[in-house]
């Protein structure tokens, strides 16, 4: 995700420089544009504007920190270099979790983060980025796009004098790193296991110890035995952290970020500024974000998972039935309780619950079907 420690991360980023090479980045020509700063100099006309973009991420994070740069290049390139937006990674104009803030009050223009980091401003925000059980990256944009949440967002952040949009999503994200095999739910009970968000009170629930610890200290936890398991990610930006060295069984799937969306807030008076056709432009800068991220992460994650089985030896190991029985009946159990905590809340809730269990035979019968028929005929 991808979580409030990403903007903690940038010196284990650095330490996986060469892995990430090792994947073969993109081509520079390929690439998002860089900051405003190092664009080509736009024609000046009539209606130009500027904007500043804060977000969560150290700066050129791999995935989650490119996002922000593909939107606003999408948006340079569709105006002709009218709409012209700088972005500041995390620290460089406000702190990560200071975003939400520096956007409502005017502080900035614009953010690009995850949803589930407002919580503490209401807790219906946890709906539009993830939660434990929750929905894949397709139905989390169906449910947003066609099934009422965009407006039940848009109703949520106003009160805030903001107005968001899917822009980004990291797709499944795996179960985590683990120093010993987990065979039951038993196993779970005393685990100290670093895990936020309702991910975290789900593991606390089942006995666990769940810490929210910043991304650059999970492989030093794990090395010094502070620690006994990790989630972060997915194979791309775990096999950059070089995790697999200190806890060799990665468990899927992750239970906690089935498809979590990552999205772009603008201060409302800034957006109702904009003409039709402007506003027009921003929705679709963050659609082309929110898409090219989705066949990013397909393709990084799949090229890292075969570097992680073919080079460093890892099998990645599945959680069994009895430990995703008691994982599910307590992620229901938590989010239902948060759900229920208040009326705005529980409006939101039920209408992710009735597109959930609207979706879930859809995409057994298709996606996973297909998949358990694609295992026969390819094999294992």
């Amino acid at each position: 995700m991808k979580r409030r420690e990403l903007f903690g991360a940038a010196a284990a980023v650095a330490a996986g420089t060469a892995t990430l090479t090792a994947l073969g980045r993109e081509k520079k020509a390929e690439s998002p544009a860089p900051a405003r700063s190092d664009m080509a100099a736009p024609n000046i006309s009539q209606n130009r504007r500027e904007f500043r973009l804060v977000t969560s991420w150290p700066k050129d994070f791999p995935g989650l920190g490119i996002m922000p740069n593909r939107f606003a290049k999408a948006l340079f390139d569709m105006s002709g270099g009218r709409l012209d937006v700088k972005v500041f990674a995390a620290g460089e104009l406000v702190g990560g979790l200071e975003c939400f803030d520096a956007v409502s009050t005017g502080g900035a223009d614009m953010y690009h983060a995850a949803e589930y980091y407002w919580q503490g401003k209401a807790k219906a925000f946890t709906f539009f980025t993830s939660v434990p059980m929750g929905m894949t990256v397709a139905e989390i944009m169906g449910w947003i796009d066609f099934g009422g949440g965009q407006q039940l967002w848009e109703e949520l952040s106003a009160q805030f004098n903001i107005i968001a949009f899917q822009a980004g999503n990291t797709g499944h994200q795996m179960g985590g790193w683990f120093k010993k095999e987990i065979n039951s739910a038993e196993d779970l009970k005393g685990l100290k296991m670093r895990i936020p968000g309702l991910g975290g009170e789900v593991i606390r629930r089942l006995g666990g110890a769940a810490l929210a610890l910043p991304g650059g200290e999970i492989y030093q936890s794990l090395q010094s035995g502070a620690i006994d398991a990790t989630e972060w990610v997915g194979p791309w930006n775990d096999l950059a952290f070089g995790l697999y060295r200190e806890a060799p069984y990665y468990y899927a799937p992750g239970f906690h970020e089935a498809g979590p969306a990552l999205a772009v807030g603008i201060n409302l008076d800034i957006w109702n500024s904009l003409s039709k056709s402007d506003q027009a432009m921003v929705r679709h800068a963050c659609r082309y974000a929110n898409d090219t991220s989705i066949g990013e992460y397909t393709h990084r994650n799949g090229e890292a998972l075969q570097i992680l089985k073919n080079e460093h030896g890892i099998t990645p190991r599945f959680f069994n039935d009895d430990v995703m029985a008691a994982i599910g009946k307590t992620s229901v159990d938590v989010v239902r309780d948060i759900g229920n905590s208040d009326a705005q809340t529980r409006k939101i809730f039920e209408s992710f619950e009735r597109a959930l269990l609207t979706y879930r035979d859809w995409t057994d019968m298709s996606d996973g079907r297909y998949i358990r028929a694609r295992q026969l005929a390819l094999g294992d």
